[in-house]
This record gives structure tokens, C-alpha cells and sequence, in this order.
């Protein structure tokens, strides 16, 4: 076996997935929140004595309400992280150009902290000064612990909280859009997905699908138990 062979044999390949940009967080969270806050809300709305259509309008209205509510917040979250780590950024920046022989004596002691002996790490630190931009960068990524050239996108994360939300509040509607008068068809189909959401979710944890599914729907049906509970007894109450 000649050296290219081998050098090609032993190789070792493979592809992350993409759990940066934004996107992963606000998707997950997005989908658990519409179907549980949702389904918790036409549950109390039920617990109170409403109407099936009461139970729709109110349904829909949760819909409505949580999308933009959910869109506004991880718009707004998101690019505050973002500028803030930009703003720091910029002062590294600064640092770099006024003082770079201090900030390369900080580099190499940090490259120190991680085991790179003295020697060493003074010589990786000074070729990694002479270009500017790999000098801030590496700066970037060592103190603030974040690549500055994937930070999470605002719109992305307020488009992947919107879409989903939306997809997960409608499920507990649809039930008594096809005709349902009380919460049992609501209740099964929105504890079948609890249950197939946490077990997903486990697709990109490497956690056990039951184990993950399992805490999903425990969480739901409390959320939703209470919620049911507050409504009926503001019903009685009211009523």
C-alpha cells in the first residue's frame, strides 16, 4: 500500500449538523411553546364552560397572539445578544490596534492555561499577530468564546420561533374545527404530539426517544391540568 493510500485509508470524515445561526433554539422552543400554551389555554377556556366556539375564537386568538408575541421576543433577544457581542468585538478591535503587543501577551497566556508550554505558545501567538484579522479573531473567539463570523441572525431566529409557533398552537385547534364538542379529541391528539415533539427532539440531544417524550408530555399535561383547573374554577366562581 503505497503512502497516498494509506494516507487517504486513514482518514476520518463527518459532517455536524448546523446547530448554530439561530435557528435550532427558537425552532424547538417555538413548536413546545404554541402546542403547550395553546392547548393549556383552550383547556382552562373548556374548564370555564365556554362554547365550542368560544373554544375556536379563543384558540385562534392564542394562535395570533403567540406568533407575534414569540416573533417580537426572539427578534428582539437575539439581536441584543448579538449587538452586545459585536460591541465587544469592536473594543477587542480597538485593543488590538492601540496596545498589540500587550493583547499578543494575553494571547499567549491563554494558549498557557490550555497546557501549550511557554515557548510555544509566545511563538503561536506572535504568527497569529501578524495578520490583523486573524489576530482579532482569534482574540474574539479565545476571550469571548464566540466565532464572529457565525453569530445567530436575529430574523432567522424571530422566522423560526413564528413558523413554528404557529404550527404547533394549531394543532389543538383542529379537533373542534372538524366538529369536536368537548377537550377528549384535543387532549389525545395534542399528548400524541407532546410526545412525538420530545421524542424528536432527542433526534439531535442523542437522548432516549422515551426518556424525551416522556418529560414533554408530562410537562404539557400539567401545564395544561392547571390551566383547566383555573378555568373551572373562575367558572364556577363567575358563574
Amino acid at each position: 500500500m503505497d503512502l497516498d493510500t494509506l494516507g487517504r485509508s486513514a482518514e476520518i470524515h463527518h459532517r455536524h449538523r448546523d446547530v448554530t445561526g439561530g435557528w435550532l433554539r427558537a425552532g424547538v422552543f417555538g413548536f413546545m411553546d404554541g402546542l403547550v400554551s395553546n392547548f393549556a389555554l383552550m383547556a382552562g377556556v373548556v374548564g370555564g364552560g365556554a362554547s365550542p366556539s368560544t373554544v375556536v375564537i379563543a384558540g385562534f386568538a392564542g394562535l395570533a397572539a403567540g406568533v407575534c408575541s414569540m416573533a417580537t421576543g426572539e427578534y428582539t433577544s437575539v439581536a441584543s445578544q448579538t449587538e452586545s457581542t459585536q460591541a465587544e468585538i469592536a473594543i477587542e478591535r480597538r485593543e488590538l490596534e492601540h496596545n498589540a503587543e500587550q493583547e499578543q501577551k494575553e494571547l499567549a497566556l491563554l494558549f498557557e492555561a490550555r497546557g501549550v508550554s511557554p515557548d510555544l505558545a509566545s511563538q503561536v501567538a506572535d504568527e497569529l499577530s501578524a495578520n490583523p484579522e486573524t489576530a482579532w479573531r482569534m482574540h474574539v473567539r479565545e476571550e469571548l468564546g464566540v466565532d464572529p463570523d457565525d453569530l445567530p441572525s436575529p430574523w432567522v431566529a424571530a422566522g423560526a420561533s413564528f413558523a413554528t409557533f404557529a404550527v404547533g398552537a394549531s394543532l389543538p385547534i383542529i379537533p373542534f374545527l372538524l366538529g369536536a364538542t368537548s377537550l377528549l379529541a384535543t387532549l389525545l391528539l395534542s399528548c400524541l404530539a407532546l410526545f412525538a415533539a420530545g421524542a424528536v427532539v432527542t433526534k439531535l440531544t442523542h437522548r432516549s426517544a422515551w426518556y424525551g417524550g416522556t418529560r414533554q408530555l408530562v410537562l404539557g399535561a400539567l401545564s395544561a391540568a392547571v390551566t383547566f383547573g383555573v378555568g373551572y374554577l373562575l367558572g364556577v366562581g363567575l358563574g
